[in-house]
């Protein structure tokens, strides 16, 4: 409840992340990668928050790894130690996809790299018009297999963006993005806390234990084929059908009110 290197606050069901350090773009460190993967990982077991927001602060949501902070140190690393810290940046990832609650990012400028790996992997991403977007791995001399992306952003996008974006590492404005389904939406930077505020409350409102298994369901179904998919999905949703929340969807259709999920 009480992280160091990034911001957090909670209220009404929607707990807000917001990455501080403005300076760098809000440019990850070692410390950040390890505590903000921590911290998906205790929001599972967090019953108040229903709805979970990502932002930055200042004028970048991020820039991904910090070039001072971690590209210079991984020069001094073995094999081993390189390994350890591509599988913590993965293990950012893993949690926020194992996460039960829906991630909305609220992109309020730049993303890049590991920035855009976050927002790709987050379940709704709103920018503003300055949120323009990079995978730029290969432009560092890597590849573009970082951090799960190869997996993410062909099931986003397609597999002709998908390529175009990860082996060029071209940087798009938000207007593209949105334009190939990157982007839920794109506002002026003014609307972007209400925009983002208003589809959190949406969710927060909803089932929570519905939404938990539709990106359960979105997950796991990735690569399956449509056969075990449909059983699947017979099993799951029989399961929700036991759940109070469909009995209360019924009885408030019944009594003409909203339903109060809970």
């Amino acid at each position: 409840m009480n992280p160091t290197t990034f911001l957090y606050a909670e209220a009404d069901g929607i707990g807000t992340i917001t990455l501080n350090r403005p300076e760098r773009l809000n440019a990850l460190t070692f410390a950040v990668y390890r505590e903000l993967a921590d911290f998906f990982g205790y929001l599972q077991a967090r019953d108040a928050v229903r709805v979970v927001i990502i932002t930055g602060s200042g004028k970048g949501f991020c820039s991904g790894g910090d070039v001072e902070d971690i590209i210079g140190e991984l020069f001094a690393r073995s094999a081993e130690g390189l390994y350890d810290f591509t599988r913590m940046s993965c293990d950012l990832i893993e949690n926020m996809r194992k996460l039960s609650k829906p991630i909305i990012a609220a992109i309020n400028g730049a993303a890049a790299g590991a920035g855009a790996v976050i927002a790709a992997a987050s379940d709704f991403r709103i920018a503003n018009t300055e949120g323009k977007i990079s995978f730029l791995f290969v432009k560092v001399g890597l590849s573009a297999a970082d951090m799960g992306i190869c997996h993410l952003l062909p099931r986003i996008v397609g597999l002709t963006h998908a390529t175009q974006l990860l082996m060029t590492g071209e940087t798009i404005s938000a207007q593209r993005a949105y334009e190939i389904n990157l982007y839920n939406s794109v506002v002026q930077p003014d609307k972007l806390v209400e925009e983002a505020m208003t589809l959190a409350h949406t969710l927060a409102a909803g089932p929570t234990f519905g939404l938990a298994i539709t990106k359960e369901a979105i997950n796991s179904e990735m690569n399956m084929d449509i056969f075990s998919a449909l059983e699947y999905e017979a099993s799951v949703q029989a399961a929700c059908m036991l759940h109070p929340d469909f009995r209360e969807a019924y009885n408030a259709w019944r009594e003409k009110r909203k339903p109060q999920f809970k």
